[in-house]
């Protein structure tokens, strides 16, 4: 009996695969929250180590511990595997192997699932199967089943979202003073941020998450690695310090956008991470400490934000419950990505920019800045620059108007290839108000 219409019959038997802080808030909330254990029982629970000691109780009469995933994956009774183990090695394997014995899966795996979307369209097309992943965006917030079953009427134009609790904790913190090294090792203290920080500043966890809210709004699956990226650990607190001049904050967004050049939304699809000046009176400005927020520009609604925990055991636990519900009572979505399209790709996106330039100083520099500009067809907006306190290592900021991200990239080569300039410029799109 299929899934679909198994929550008819009895309660859904789970199979859950991993055991640490979200497979614990799973284990927590199914087991013990009031009408939910008519819904679905976890029966089996596969953990590295059965005897390890847990920060909370497993009823050992309904639940048994194992060690060889294939106990699931072969029990004929257990109709949904939980995924919440990480990595895309032995999870990708039980997650497709799952798949193919026609049980459902939920997972909060992002990296899988960004890597292995046609795969996972494809293999899921003449099956009755479930696939629930609302936790592997934004931890908490419900922007999966939004994006799946809410714009359904609408033409969605742009998605932008702060997906990374991490990089937001860390801006929040420099743009109270605090400098990048000094910050990430708070982070890495207070367990937000890896020993190997790598995924989280350099934007790399961001980028898988945009590419699934990319397939969502838009239907179009784009390869991760072609997804330009760049992360926070070139910003400074200086950068925060000209923020403020220019009423904006910073924050890393990811970004799906139709481009378009004369207002239709129509053209090619740009997809990319990068930080960003965001103005203060700006939806996706709110989002404080760990915080996550999601804007999405269409044309029914034209802007809508959800904001909420990006991460953490009860928040990312509650979505994943969410999608056991939906597979028990049958309203998870049989196909994971509603939306198929072939658009074109450009990466090349327009915007304002920010753009600092660290130099020695001497004269003729800023025009010097302003003939290259011209040389690239970039019209300066304004020049903003702090009192200079040390004349070998000091800073000034230009911001443009709206150009291509290669005019800047080409404008910025050049300028740090000037004896004045000290490094390769700094430079940021500017987000409209």
């Amino acid at each position: 009996m299929s899934t679909a219409t198994h929550h008819a019959a009895k309660t859904l038997r789970v199979g859950m695969i991993g055991l640490g802080t979200v497979g614990g808030g799973v284990y927590t909330l199914v087991m013990g929250v009031k009408g939910l254990q008519s819904k679905a029982c976890i029966t089996k629970i596969c953990v590295r180590d059965v005897t390890k000691p847990r920060d909370f109780e497993i009823n050992s009469d309904v639940t048994s511990l194992v060690t060889d995933v294939t106990s699931i994956l072969e029990d004929d009774e257990i109709d949904c595997v939980v995924e919440v183990m990480g990595g895309v090695g032995l999870a990708k394997t039980v997650v497709f192997e799952a798949l193919k014995k026609g049980k459902s899966v939920v997972t909060a795996n992002k990296a899988l699932i960004a890597e292995n979307m046609d795969e996972l369209v494809s293999m899921m097309a003449d099956k009755r199967s479930m696939f629930g992943y609302e936790a592997a965006v934004c931890g908490g917030i419900p922007i999966i089943n939004t994006l799946q079953s809410c714009y359904t009427g609408d033409n969605i134009h742009e998605v932008m979202g702060i997906c990374n609790g991490t990089t937001n904790y860390m801006l929040g913190k420099m743009e109270e003073g605090a400098d990048y090294a000094e910050v990430l090792k708070e982070a890495q203290d207070l367990g937000y941020a890896e020993a190997d920080p790598t995924a989280d500043v350099e934007g790399h966890d961001v980028r898988a998450k945009i590419a699934i809210l990319a397939k969502l709004a838009f239907g179009q699956s784009v390869p991760v690695p072609s997804i330009p990226c760049s992360g926070i650990s070139k910003i400074s607190s200086i950068d925060f310090e000209y923020a403020k001049l220019l009423d904006c904050t910073i924050k890393l967004i990811g970004t799906a956008v139709r481009l378009s050049e004369f207002g239709e939304h129509d053209g090619a699809l740009s997809v990319y991470v990068t930080a960003k000046m965001v103005p203060l009176e700006h939806l996706l400005a709110s989002a404080r400490g760990s915080g996550n927020a999601v804007a999405i520009k269409s044309s029914n609604l034209n802007i809508a934000s959800y904001t909420g925990p990006g991460a953490g055991r009860y928040p990312t636990a509650n979505s994943i419950v969410s999608d056991i519900c939906r597979v028990a009572n049958g309203s998870c979505p049989t196909t994971p990505f509603p939306l198929e399209d072939s658009l074109q790709m450009d990466h090349d996106y327009t915007s304002a920019f920010y753009i600092r330039i660290s130099f020695q100083d001497g004269l003729g520099i800023i025009r010097s800045v302003g003939e290259l500009a011209e040389k690239h067809g970039v019209s300066i907006n304004s020049i903003l620059q702090n009192p200079i306190k040390n004349r070998l290592e000091a800073d000034f900021v230009v911001t443009t108007e709206d150009c291509k991200l290669s005019q800047i990239e080409a404008l910025c080569a050049d300028i740090a290839a000037q004896e004045y300039c000290r490094s390769t410029p700094l430079s940021m799109p500017i987000l409209e108000k």
